[in-house]
């Protein structure tokens, strides 16, 4: 039924080991092994518009969420009027939930190629071919290994065998623990990084699940081949380079980050207009600030009320005119 899925992955190997035999032994670990990571980057940077998009659509989530709250609060005790309200206001702010797990579904078709392309090399009999793999390189494939384990080498076959390979295991059981906590801390990381969060937003639900679940990927691990979790690693290292790239150079708003960004960017105002003197009509103006009375002035210009206190009005005060003495004594003058 996926057979043109497996094709499609099986022939990318196919070409990249091409490539990379012009600078490495073909029949090598590292030729299989740079293959499949070469595969990863490769698809990893073909995901980063959808990576960008699901950046902008978790922002735009995090701005929706004070209405979404106030509709769960006016609409409580009707499910059915809450959920089309909501609908209804994602609709016309072009917010999508499920749009953040857009890269993980596009990763799965070529995890589940690449899985199962490695693993019908590894149950390959002699001078059969697998997909686009031809009989050669299947075999090649088969003898290739990265420190003494096999590309197609599992941690449960590795286990099995007798006698046992100790050198297979210990790679593979290494390598199984890696993906384990790479997946843990980009989970981790990227829910971190959200401060305003939609208890019901499925892409909160679906992270707060693969944080509970990155301990049991160890468990499936067990029965991955070893070129399967050295893609597995790889995408993991990439996704979190490049969060902490994207969020420390526009981190969310509502972060400690983002709030200090904003402070600094406030307090280069005064120290720009400090490193000029007062009195300088010209300094004032090439910096772009005035002196302390011009920007009084627009300040009572503008129709919005200005953020300093404005100065109290004076107040003048009328001293009574003297009168004369005969006015004053009530005597008449003469």
């Amino acid at each position: 039924m996926l057979d043109w899925l497996y094709e499609i992955v099986s022939q990318l190997i196919v070409w990249i080991h091409t490539g990379l035999s012009t600078v490495v032994p073909k029949d090598s670990g590292w030729a299989w092994g740079g293959s499949i990571i070469l595969l990863t980057v490769l698809l990893r940077l073909l995901l980063v518009p959808l990576f960008v998009k699901q950046i902008h659509a978790s922002r735009k989530m995090q701005e929706l969420n004070p209405k979404v709250q106030a509709l769960r609060k006016k609409y409580k005790n009707d499910k059915q009027r809450l959920n089309q309200e909501v609908m209804k206001l994602y609709q016309e702010n072009g917010a999508n939930p499920l749009s953040g797990c857009l890269p993980l579904l596009v990763q799965m078709p070529i995890f589940i190629g690449l899985f199962q392309t490695l693993k019908r090399i590894s149950d390959a009999k002699p001078g059969q071919s697998v997909f686009a793999v031809s009989s050669d390189l299947v075999a090649s494939a088969q003898n290739a290994n990265i420190f003494g384990a096999h590309i197609p080498d599992t941690f449960l076959n590795a286990w099995g065998t007798d006698p046992k390979s100790w050198t297979a295991i210990v790679v593979t059981g290494i390598a199984v623990v890696i993906s384990s906590v790479t997946t843990f801390f980009t989970v981790r990381a990227s829910m971190k990084r959200q401060p305003v969060a939609d208890e019901a937003n499925p892409m909160m639900q679906a992270q707060k699940m693969m944080v509970f679940l990155a301990p049991l990927f160890g468990l499936f691990g067990l029965g991955f081949p070893l070129g399967v979790l050295m893609y597995w690693v790889t995408s993991n290292s990439w996704t979190l380079a490049q969060q902490h790239y994207i969020y420390k150079r526009y981190p969310p708003p509502g972060t400690d980050a983002a709030a200090a960004a904003a402070t600094a960017g406030t307090k280069t105002g005064p120290k720009a207009a400090g490193s000029k003197p007062s009195g300088s009509k010209t300094g004032a103006s090439k910096n772009g600030q005035a002196p302390a009375s011009g920007i009084k002035a627009k300040l009572k210009k503008e129709p919005e009320p200005a953020p300093e206190p404005e100065d109290k009005p004076k107040v003048v005060r009328n001293q009574p005119t003297r009168k004369s003495r005969s006015k004053r004594s009530g005597t008449q003058k003469r």
